[in-house]
């Protein structure tokens, strides 16, 4: 898997290549495709297409998506209350990013969720895992002394960040652990976080609707820049 500049667009042209409809063609309620697998070449083409996979209980196929309007926080241009900003500055957690993939992805998958559960499948997990191992999917955590209390995961092509899922097992963790991503994110000069769907939490931080013209629109400006592989570090705001 190469690692030049156009490796995003490289990805985006390769859509009808592995079975997926033009995006164009998703149902009102998002749903593009179903079947396929979680291998890591599909899941890049995929999200290089603003789409990603999204089980459902009971489902014996693979459900993928890419809704209208699409959720997204712009770094740089988000909000933080002053409750949330005095925890931030009180620095409560050691953050890290990329030391802990595989199991902020598992707790992810089981710590409970004020919804109906989790999407997140032993498939899934070893999916990530696995475009974490080639440097595509990142991690940020936050620690308590040695215990990892919360954090986040996402996929990262060209200056765009996908987010997946967070979890918490300490108050205001995975808030913390979210604010550290996006302040990396703007010193890096990245032009959107995809969070998919609006939730409470995000709309506070100031997210954004984009229709699909212009989320597709950004997500190929997004792609013309050169990935950055991982492991990341916070302190390389180059």
């Amino acid at each position: 898997m190469g690692r030049g500049a156009n490796l995003g667009l490289e990805l985006r042209g390769a859509l009808r290549a592995f079975g997926f409809p033009p995006v164009s063609k998703a149902r009102s309620d998002g749903l593009l495709a179903v079947g396929g697998d979680l291998g890591p070449e599909r899941l890049l083409v995929a999200y290089a297409n603003g789409i990603f996979p999204w089980p459902t209980t009971g489902s014996k196929v693979l459900p993928w998506f890419c809704p209208s309007p699409r959720t997204v926080l712009v770094p740089g241009q988000i909000t933080v209350g002053r409750s949330v900003r005095r925890v931030v500055r009180r620095r409560p957690y050691t953050l890290t990013f990329d030391r802990a993939f595989p199991e902020v992805i598992e707790a992810c998958s089981v710590v409970p969720r004020a919804d109906d559960g989790t999407w997140i499948t032993p498939a899934m997990v070893q999916g990530y895992i696995r475009l974490h191992e080639l440097g595509f999917a990142h991690s940020v955590e936050a620690w308590d002394g040695d215990e990892l209390v919360g954090g986040l995961y996402g996929v990262s092509l060209g200056a765009a960040f996908f987010g997946e899922s967070m979890f918490r097992r300490a108050s205001d963790a995975s808030k913390v652990a979210l604010i550290e991503l996006l302040d990396q994110l703007h010193a890096w000069d990245f032009r959107f976080v995809d969070c998919q769907m609006m939730t409470p939490h995000v709309r506070r931080l100031g997210a954004q609707e984009w229709e699909m013209d212009r989320f597709q629109l950004e997500l190929g400006r997004a792609l013309e820049r050169e990935t950055r592989r991982g492991p990341w570090s916070p302190a390389a705001a180059d």
